[in-house]
């Protein structure tokens, strides 16, 4: 889930020689930027375990508990190149810091919230924070290690990508059963001021990692505008649909607004002198197939999660300790799932892999469409949102090293932001999407404990056809044949 350059390459200057030193404090300095990524990743889904809890003191339906997810990674996924540009354009150390503080006040506003609008709207400037810290944050690793080094580093950053979206929904049980879901937000806080006094201290006069290597470029902020735009309209318009049908005005019309915002975007590109995305880049057949492969596989995990704790809580009556605790098996299978998908599409290439995971996944789904107030979470639950956490683990990794095959040097940056992109936006659609089909399922109110399993039934339903579907046409989205050897270690979000 993070903005991530997904192929170490060594550096051009070092070539055939010793690779230089590297900064002195650069492992502390690893440390400390991962932990700061961590909290971006993590609040992407230790928020899932808090809803139905925020939801009853802040007095949000099921529309507002939506945008609570999606307003982050809305906001995160979408401002996510202009960040990297704003990286480039006043130095990667004042990117760093002016977007944690952001993201690390949001955090507090957010805690604070006395209301479902102002949850919402320090959610949104959370992801604002992130957007412009996460590429800022990766390039500041990249720069501090050369050589073998900084293949440690990657590797490590992606680990804690990884971890970060399991352990946070355990978090957040914990958090919501002990002292209360605002520390689901309360905690970003010390770890914020720890990463925004140690990052600078520690790269002391190291001027040449603050200083902005892209100074004079001009910034796309019309092109951001339209790119935020297009999925913000689209989640609004199927929010709005959830509650008053696809014919109401306040429906199809922001979904008429994010096609003609869509449009705009590319017209833009198009014209400004220094586009935010390069339109060329889109002739690549495996960034664009392993883009939406990653948008596919983010969003039905993440509303696979949305959905689950809902049913755990509202259905099961599960507290948020135990809700949190059922999802430790899932965190475990994604965890193995990624690992275990770098050696398979070494050996056996992307198309089968990716048919077989959005397979299994399908498969998953289709083993939750049956769920009731009656059924044991550990033999009808489990197993099959743990198979669909599997798979979608080799997803992610299949979908990465797609998108990035046989790029050149020079396109490296943009391409991993825009997988970074899909699975945010990615994120984002699916729960919009998953929330609508499930309609009053996610109300927590009814006539006990049965009410409204059936949205879940059609929810789980829609995922296990989706995966079918993305099954079936990978051989049209993913490349054929296997990464190549020699393009370096490749890192999967």
């Amino acid at each position: 889930m993070s903005h991530v350059p997904e192929t170490a390459h060594s550096d051009p200057h070092t070539h055939g020689s010793a690779a230089p030193a590297g900064h002195p404090h650069r492992w502390k300095l690893l440390t400390l930027l991962c932990l700061a990524q961590f909290m971006l990743i993590a609040d992407v889904t230790v928020i899932n375990v808090a809803l139905p809890t925020i939801g009853k003191d802040l007095g949000l339906d099921g529309s507002g508990l939506t945008w609570v997810v999606t307003a982050y990674t809305l906001f995160f996924g979408s401002l996510l190149l202009l960040g990297g540009r704003l990286a480039d354009a006043i130095g990667k150390l004042r990117a760093f810091l002016a977007g944690l503080t952001v993201f690390t006040a949001a955090s507090i506003a957010s805690g604070l919230a006395a209301g479902g609008g102002m949850l919402i709207a320090a959610r949104s400037a959370q992801g604002v924070g992130a957007a412009l810290m996460s590429p800022a944050a990766m390039a500041l690793v990249t720069a501090l290690f050369h050589g073998p080094d900084r293949n440690k580093a990657l590797g490590i950053w992606a680990a804690i990508g990884g971890a970060g979206s399991a352990v946070g929904v355990l978090l957040g049980g914990v958090f919501v059963s002990g002292p209360g879901w605002e520390w689901v937000f309360f905690i970003n806080v010390p770890v914020g001021l720890v990463a925004l006094l140690g990052v600078p201290a520690l790269l002391g006069n190291s001027r040449d990692l603050a200083s902005p290597s892209g100074a004079g470029r001009s910034l796309d902020l019309m092109g951001a505008l339209t790119l935020t735009a297009a999925p913000g309209l689209l989640v609004y318009g199927l929010v709005r649909a959830r509650d008053h049908g696809f014919d109401a005005p306040d429906a199809w019309l922001p979904l008429v607004g994010a096609v003609l915002s869509a449009v705009a975007f590319v017209a833009v590109e198009r014209r400004v002198r220094e586009p935010l995305v390069h339109l060329v880049i889109f002739a690549r057949r495996s960034l664009v197939g392993g883009s939406v492969v990653m948008l596919a596989a983010s969003g039905l995990l993440i509303a696979s999660f949305f959905l689950s704790s809902f049913y755990l809580q509202h259905v099961l009556r599960f507290s948020a300790l135990k809700t949190g605790l059922v999802f430790l098996p899932v965190a475990v299978a994604i965890t193995l799932g990624a690992h275990a998908a770098s050696h398979l599409v070494a050996k056996l290439g992307w198309r089968p892999v990716g048919a077989v995971a959005f397979t299994l996944t399908a498969v998953g789904a289709a083993l939750l469409t049956r769920l009731d107030a009656n059924n044991s979470v550990w033999t009808e639950l489990v197993p099959g949102f743990a198979l669909l956490s599997l798979a979608l683990g080799t997803a992610f990794v299949c979908a990465t090293t797609a998108a990035m095959n046989g790029l050149s040097h020079q396109d490296m940056g943009l391409a991993s932001g825009l997988v970074s992109t899909s699975h945010e936006l990615g994120a984002a659609l699916g729960v919009a999407v998953i929330s609508t089909i499930a309609g009053a399922s996610l109300e927590g109110g009814g006539a006990g404990a049965t009410a409204g399993t059936g949205g879940f039934d059609n929810a789980f339903t829609a995922c296990a056809i989706t995966a079918a579907v993305v099954a079936a046409v990978g051989a049209l989205l993913l490349p054929a044949g296997r990464p190549d050897p020699g393009q370096g270690p490749v890192m999967a979000h």
